[in-house]
């Protein structure tokens, strides 16, 4: 269940909805939303109790803000496992830094780089969840005129960036579990290490690489052989490694993988 200011959004592995909760939500929140789970990806929620939603609505993270949205059906705007690393990034950049943010969704990740003083670099497949990015900048007071967006592949797009010798300070990896496009097909648990070496090759010596994933497939170990493995197949060193911890509302299920990566 994710709280976002008072609306709950539950998603289950059963597929009937589980009416306990609307007891539980009385005094406590102001709308009820459900899915299962095995239509997550594709079905916007189900109103169930209380207020209806329906337009995007403004919440709170570390100070920053973001805009949520119950009806884009995959996701409603941010993934609430990542708030630590989100914070972790705008506490590590400084004025003048570049940041890529790739897989990028919404931009939660570029306007906490951004808050921080970074110039980011947003990439995603979609013009809908750019827009969205942009939006959110404008709601945290940030002009998206002084940072970039590119549309499209991330393979592709660091392969650029590496051919026009574009580095930046910090890369962040947040891939699907699972992709395909014309070219190739992306698993999380066989070609994570790739990414990684993609990464490295265009981050600054010194820079760091935020490497995350989600997936029961790979254990932290496996996830953090496969990331240093494809850093040094790229040529780079690894100047210091360290797991990031979900937060502590996240538990019993270790699922979300970060590794903070010092490159050399």
């Amino acid at each position: 269940m994710d709280h976002f200011d008072g609306r709950w959004l539950v998603q289950t592995k059963d597929r009937a909805f589980p009416k306990f909760l609307i007891d539980l939500a009385e005094g406590v929140a102001t709308s009820l939303y459900w899915r299962p789970r095995d239509k997550a990806a594709s079905t916007a929620p189900e109103h169930q109790w209380g207020e209806v939603v329906k337009e995007r609505f403004e919440v709170r993270e570390s100070g920053a803000k973001f805009l949520i949205d119950f009806s884009s059906g995959y996701s409603s705007g941010i993934f609430l496992d990542q708030r630590l690393n989100r914070l972790r990034v705008q506490k590590s950049v400084k004025a003048g830094d570049r940041v890529l943010n790739t897989f990028a969704y919404t931009g939660a990740f570029s306007v906490m780089a951004a808050l921080g003083g970074a110039i980011t670099t947003t990439c995603d497949l979609s013009r809908t969840y750019l827009d969205w990015t942009w939006d959110n900048f404008r709601l945290n007071g940030l002009n998206p005129d002084d940072h970039f967006g590119c549309k499209g592949d991330t393979f592709d797009w660091m392969g650029a960036f590496k051919k026009k010798e574009r580095t930046f300070h910090g890369v962040i990896l947040d891939p699907p579990t699972f992709s395909r496009n014309k070219k190739k097909t992306f698993r999380t648990d066989l070609d994570y290490g790739d990414l990684a070496g993609l990464a490295a090759e265009i981050v600054e010596p010194g820079g760091w690489i935020l490497a995350c994933a989600n997936t029961h497939k790979l254990s932290s170990q496996d996830f953090r052989r496969d990331v240093l493995a494809g850093i040094e197949r790229a040529g780079r060193s690894v100047k210091g490694c360290e797991p990031q911890k979900m937060p502590p509302e996240f538990h019993n299920d270790d699922y979300l993988k970060s590794l903070w990566v010092v490159v050399g």
